[in-house]
């Protein structure tokens, strides 16, 4: 796991697979959680039900939203986030870049930003609910 500080969220809007818009700047506040994950990545398929109990959990307090490891858009893309059961946002231009985190290394991987839109983590590998909700705690409100 990498502490990263100097990352600032991007300020700009992200189309989502629902057809419509996330613009990180009304994040502000909230702690966000970016899952990356890919149809055929068994661990993703575990941990896609604890990330949707922690974000129903927390409506008030933290985001996720997923992108998929593998760019598949439209269509497919619907059809592989129904099967995988992810009731989170899902964006269909991937921010990395514009934090300037590398591709992951391995699925599934998820990017923290803290209340203030700055890149605070990087968790390699499958998250259960606890583990989110002990990551939340040790962010200052």
């Amino acid at each position: 796991m990498a502490v990263l500080t100097a990352c600032a969220r991007p300020d700009a809007s992200y189309p989502l697979l629902d057809g419509g818009s996330l613009d990180f700047a009304k994040l502000k506040g909230r702690v966000v959680f970016i899952n990356y994950w890919a149809e055929w990545c068994a661990p993703c398929r575990e941990e896609i039900p604890e990330f949707n109990a922690f974000a129903a959990a927390h409506p008030e307090q933290v985001q996720v939203l997923s992108v998929n490891f593998d760019g598949v858009v439209a269509d497919t893309l619907a059809t592989q986030a129904r099967g995988l059961g992810i009731e989170f946002p899902t964006l269909l231009r991937d921010p990395r870049s514009e934090f300037g985190v590398p591709p992951p290394m391995g699925l599934p991987e998820t990017l923290v930003l803290d209340r203030g839109g700055k890149l605070l983590r990087v968790l390699a590998g499958p998250q259960t609910r606890a583990d989110l909700e002990a990551v939340l705690a040790g962010i200052s409100p």
